[in-house]
């Protein structure tokens, strides 16, 4: 085992190299450079700031809560707060005082400062927001997308964990990440925009100057480790790590694959199912959604609104084995079923048999801004088909 992959010995035992740096190091080398160090355009940027900035907002409200439902059952078991909730309380509400604007104040005008707290202009997301409006010539707003609220669900389960190992590898692995994710988006902003790396104060402020803020981030929940973690359970501490570390990773990735369509309109993750719920999925399309109504005989029979999309927007989450495929006529669709509930959430057309048809009553309506239904003669199918081709 080399230094950088930061065995489970390497974590109790004294080095010299900090274990935040012994775990960074790790991730690197298990799972590569940070996709924001990819080159991007103005337009990928352009439609990851919003969704970036939804996650800066959110972040230190649900770091500081998460330790809400630890408290609660404490007082429901009338019982003295175990002393590991108090660690990752604390740590947990310097981090959300720190995002927040108040250490900078305190630091900068002492208690005499405390006062004026409520003027909220340093709140860090709100520096951010500046930051990237700036770049980008136009205010922006946060956007809650599918993928950024899921991320951040996940997140908090992970931080609120009654499990104090893992409540720890998610504390260590967000701050550790969000030093790797902040330095490599900051560089890439410089680059894409052409900008001063010194006028983007959220940026500077986090991982630049001679006094970063995560730096000292990273080594708070890094000590929880020797606090948290006992000798023998290293190697679930690092198994934990990994899997919150690939969580905040795997969602920046998720953010530079946006696409737009049609060159304007905006493709969002709608999250699907069917009706027990035992299939779940996703797929990526316009929030303004174009449907098509058809008047063969299954459609009509089952009521299926379609909107047409690449096999590659779609991606199962669960309940795939048990879907079962119906075919007659040509043979050519293949009719996909929830064996359960007999709901068919999407399915592969005959008029596009290598991507899928999904059924928009299936989606959630919490992404979805509008629909647009043409009708299809699916009863005369060949010649609705040739007059489609011709348009």
């Amino acid at each position: 085992m080399t230094l950088s992959l930061a065995s489970p010995s390497e974590l109790q035992r004294p080095s010299e190299m900090p274990v935040g740096e012994l775990l960074a190091r790790r991730a690197r080398t298990l799972l590569g450079p940070h996709p924001f160090a990819a080159e991007m355009s103005k337009d990928q940027v352009a439609r990851l700031l919003p969704e970036y900035f939804a996650m800066s907002q959110a972040f230190p409200y649900l770091q500081a809560g998460s330790q809400k439902d630890l408290i609660f059952d404490a007082i429901h078991r009338n019982r003295d707060l175990p002393r590991d909730v108090e660690l990752t309380s604390v740590v947990a509400n310097f981090i959300c005082w720190d995002e927040t604007g108040g250490h900078s104040r305190v630091l900068q005008g002492g208690n005499a400062a405390l006062p004026g707290i409520l003027e909220i202009e340093n709140i860090h997301s709100k520096l951010f927001r500046k930051d990237a409006s700036r770049l980008l010539g136009r205010a922006i707003q946060p956007y809650y997308s599918t993928r950024t609220s899921r991320y951040l669900r996940a997140l908090y389960r992970g931080l609120s964990s009654r499990a104090p190992i893992m409540r720890c590898a998610y504390m260590v692995a967000f701050e550790l990440h969000a030093a790797e994710m902040i330095q490599a988006l900051w560089n890439t902003l410089v680059k894409t925009f052409d900008a001063r790396s010194d006028d983007l104060e959220y940026f500077r402020i986090h991982v630049g100057g001679e006094d970063p803020a995560e730096k000292y981030h990273g080594e708070m929940t890094s000590r929880l480790i020797s606090e948290l973690v006992p000798a023998d359970c290293n190697s679930l501490f690092l198994t934990e790590f990994d899997r919150a570390y690939r969580l905040s990773l795997d969602w920046c990735g998720d953010l530079i694959r946006i696409e737009s369509f049609d060159g304007n309109r905006m493709e969002v993750e709608h999250s699907g199912r069917c009706h027990c719920g035992s299939v779940k999925f996703y797929v990526r399309a316009p929030a303004q959604i174009a449907a098509v109504k058809c008047n063969c005989s299954i459609c009509q029979m089952s009521g299926f609104l379609h909107m047409l999309v690449a096999d590659d927007k779609l991606r199962i989450e669960c309940g795939e084995e048990l879907l079962t495929t119906y075919q007659f006529n040509t043979n050519i669709a293949r009719h996909t079923f929830c064996r359960i509930c007999g709901v068919k959430p999407f399915y592969r057309p005959r008029s596009n048999p290598s991507g899928f048809s999904v059924n928009i009553r299936c989606l959630d309506k919490t992404t979805i801004e509008s629909i647009t239904i043409d009708d299809f003669d699916g009863e005369n199918w060949e010649q609705a088909i040739r007059s489609l081709q011709a348009d």
